[in-house]
C-alpha cells in the first residue's frame, strides 16, 4: 500500500538539492525525454527531462490528475509527434515548456516543475 509519499516501502521526495550534475545534454534526444531516479538519503526522487532544441525542462514524474508516474514505458513521455508530454494512463496532454495541461482529465492543471539548467553542456539541478 502506498501512503504519505511511500511506494512499495520506499520513501519518495518531491524535490532535489541544487547543483546535482545529471547527464550531458547530448544524452537527450532532440526532441526527446528521459526518466531519472535519484537517491536522496534514504528516499527517492522520480523525475524526467524533456529536450526541445537548446531548452531542457524538468518535471516531477507524477500526473496531477491521479498521482501516477506519467509513462508506462521507460522514457515514453511524449506524444508520437513529440510536441506534447502525455500521461499514458489517462491521456492528459501537457505543454513541454511549462507543464500546463491542455487536454484530458486535469485540463488547466500543471505538472510540478523540477528546476534544471544546462551548464557547460551538462544538465544540472537548479
Amino acid at each position: 500500500m502506498s501512503t504519505g509519499g511511500e511506494t512499495a516501502g520506499r520513501k519518495r521526495v518531491w524535490s532535489t538539492p541544487a547543483n546535482v550534475k545529471l547527464l550531458p545534454v547530448s544524452a537527450l534526444e532532440d526532441p526527446g525525454a528521459r526518466n531519472l531516479v535519484l537517491q536522496i538519503g534514504d528516499a527517492f526522487f522520480h523525475g524526467f527531462l524533456v529536450r526541445k532544441g537548446d531548452a531542457v525542462h524538468g518535471y516531477v514524474d507524477r500526473c496531477p490528475h491521479a498521482g501516477l508516474p506519467l509513462a508506462r514505458e521507460l522514457d515514453r513521455y511524449l506524444t508520437p509527434d513529440k510536441g506534447l508530454i502525455v500521461c499514458a494512463w489517462h491521456g492528459a496532454l501537457f505543454q513541454v515548456e511549462d507543464g500546463l495541461c491542455v487536454g484530458g482529465p486535469c485540463s488547466g492543471g500543471r505538472l510540478t516543475p523540477w528546476p534544471v539548467t544546462v551548464r557547460d553542456g551538462i544538465v544540472v539541478t537548479g
